[in-house]
């Protein structure tokens, strides 16, 4: 495509609107340069489960006379911004199949309620993304879609869930996408392709009728840069009839942040427990001078988990799972991935008390963080342990080595799991370099309780610091 086109393409949401605003490009422009890169790359990312490229050029062509034609005053805050939204969120009238073949043809009656606010604020749905089955795994394949692959290199896994989101965003086929996170969707994928990906903390945005007070899982932007997903926030972020836990507070993240000077931060390399590899744990201390280099004072921690954490999120997640569609099981299991079977198998085996005692695994967690966010205004650690995975890679098998040790297949590779035990900490991903290989590598942001705003704070610093944008797989 050309050159022009693709810079289009590759422009992130917040210039996106100042130059509709200005009048130097308009929504159908972009949309159809956005449309003519998705029709490129897609056959080879395999990051589509369904396009909107007709709803999206009518909604471009209103946006256009409402920028050329109307007073600012009437524009929305995303008015005219294409957006991809993850096969896993309920949009009305429209099929959402949950990656799943027994949801193939499942057509939902209600839209979540971050992606019914990110509609109102002027979005338009130009494609949806793929998941694997039920959003169980951090690798993107399903019976029913296929595998998705990593613009960076195709033979890597773009991570998941949300891991159709994450490549979308990577290879320029969407402005803005969205996603969930409920043990690392959201930031994995942004880990993984080279993007930014935000757990806020869990009653920020509203959840959704499919998962009801589920307080492992919370929508989120995966975007190019920091402001982006702060955009995005901004119009998601509030109470919603839909959700008794959504929060009161209408919490807007400023476009402009204050220095890190003076700031306190923890570093954790493992957590703890984990086995990180050479060049992600290079990449993560790289971060850190460069926050020390901006005024931060940045300590190294032992933060004291261990693999007891993986445990109560576990038991928590295949409880929620058999609870949610373990009655599909006598039906679909032989149509089904065999390892989310094996989730589902699981799940429906745990006793009311078991599910109950894993909220004293998150109380030791919270026992050895809490100390450290009172001394400390975030921690910084590693998003995942190693810079890329096969898209082959097998959850259930146990080939996986790190530094000469096997870890756990399913999720021995990732550090992002234990924060959503914690889930009322806002927790930010964003690009911290380039492993051995040239793949992608991310550092996480731990905030406070609800601290949303220092969260994007550091990660503004860091974006200036050492820039992304800019950076384009060779896809």
């Amino acid at each position: 495509m050309k050159k022009a086109d693709l810079e289009l393409c590759y422009m992130s949401a917040t210039d996106v609107i100042k130059n509709f605003r200005s009048k130097t490009i308009s929504p159908s422009e972009l949309t159809k340069a956005l449309i003519s890169r998705c029709e490129e790359v897609n056959p080879s990312l395999n990051a589509i489960t369904e396009s909107h490229f007709q709803e999206a050029t009518e909604a471009a062509k209103k946006a256009d006379k409402k920028y050329f034609n109307s007073k600012s005053s009437r524009l929305r805050a995303l008015e005219g911004v294409p957006i991809a939204v993850k096969d896993f969120h309920s949009i009305k009238g429209h099929r959402t199949t949950y990656g799943s073949k027994a949801f193939e043809h499942h057509k939902a009656d209600n839209t979540a309620p971050t992606v019914d606010r990110l509609f109102k604020a002027g979005a338009s749905l130009l494609i949806r993304t793929t998941t694997p089955e039920f959003a169980y795994s951090g690798i993107t394949r399903s019976p029913l879609w296929g595998t998705t692959k990593n613009p960076w290199d195709l033979n890597c896994t773009p991570g998941g869930s949300s891991g159709g989101a994450g490549a979308a965003i990577a290879a320029g086929m969407t402005t803005l996408a969205d996603g969930t996170d409920g043990g690392g969707s959201c930031r994995i994928p942004a880990a993984f392709s080279g993007c930014v990906g935000y757990k806020p903390p869990y009653g920020r945005n509203p959840g959704d009728r499919e998962h009801p007070l589920e307080s492992l899982l919370v929508y989120g932007p995966l975007t190019r840069t920091v402001n982006d997903a702060a955009l995005m926030q901004n119009v998601t972020t509030g109470k919603h009839v839909a959700d008794q836990a959504s929060l009161d507070e209408n919490y807007q993240l400023p476009s402009e942040h204050s220095s890190v000077k003076g700031m306190k931060i923890a570093l954790s390399i493992n957590l703890g427990y984990y086995e990180i590899a050479p060049d992600v744990e290079k990449n993560t201390k790289d971060m850190a001078t460069a926050l020390r280099r901006l005024g931060a004072k940045v300590e190294e921690v032992d933060v004291g988990w261990n693999w007891g954490v993986l445990d109560t999120w576990y038991t928590r997640w295949e409880a929620a799972f058999a609870g949610l569609v373990g009655d599909l099981l006598p039906r679909w299991k032989y149509e089904m991935t065999p390892y989310c079977v094996k989730i589902l198998e699981k799940g429906l085996e745990h006793s009311a008390v078991r599910l109950y005692q894993t909220n004293a695994g998150r109380a030791q967690q919270w026992d050895s963080l809490a100390p450290i966010l009172e001394k400390y205004d975030a921690l910084i650690c590693p998003t995942t342990a190693v810079s890329s995975l096969p898209h082959t890679h097998n959850e259930d098998g146990d080939d996986l080595v790190i530094n000469g040790k096997h870890v756990n297949n399913y999720l021995g590779w990732t550090l992002t799991y234990p924060f959503n035990n914690l889930n009322w900490c806002p927790v930010m991903s964003l690009p911290s370099g380039f492993g051995d290989t040239g793949m992608p590598t991310g550092l996480q942001i731990c905030g406070r309780t609800f601290d949303d705003a220092t969260v994007f704070r550091i990660a503004s610093a860091l974006e200036k610091a050492r820039p992304w944008v800019g950076t384009r797989p060779p896809i």
